[in-house]
């Protein structure tokens, strides 16, 4: 091999191993912003899902107002019950005067 050939082999090679390190880093530059616009919208979900978290608490209580609404409805059908009794045996006290 001779100078001249040495010469444009190492040009040629230099010229490809450019090509590939511009390549490379454009990719990783690429890869960078891709990563970056991830990041903005994973956080703008992030305060998305705090927000309906927020405004769906009040659905975790309603089981609790489900349960003391059927407690109260049980007492006062317990009183309707017991002012049956009263009201039938005060009928029947009126009846034996």
């Amino acid at each position: 091999m001779n100078d001249v050939s040495l010469y444009e082999s190492w040009f040629l090679w230099l010229g490809v191993a450019s090509v590939l390190i511009i390549a490379a880093a454009t990719l990783l530059l690429l890869v960078n912003a891709a990563a970056r616009r991830i990041l903005k919208l994973a956080l703008a979900a992030l305060n998305l899902v705090v927000e309906i978290r927020k405004n769906t608490d009040s659905i975790w209580g309603l089981q609790q107002t489900n349960e003391v609404a059927g407690k109260i409805l049980k007492g006062s059908g317990d009183i309707k019950d017991h002012l049956t009794l009263v009201s039938d045996a005060l009928h029947e006290l009126d009846l034996k005067k």
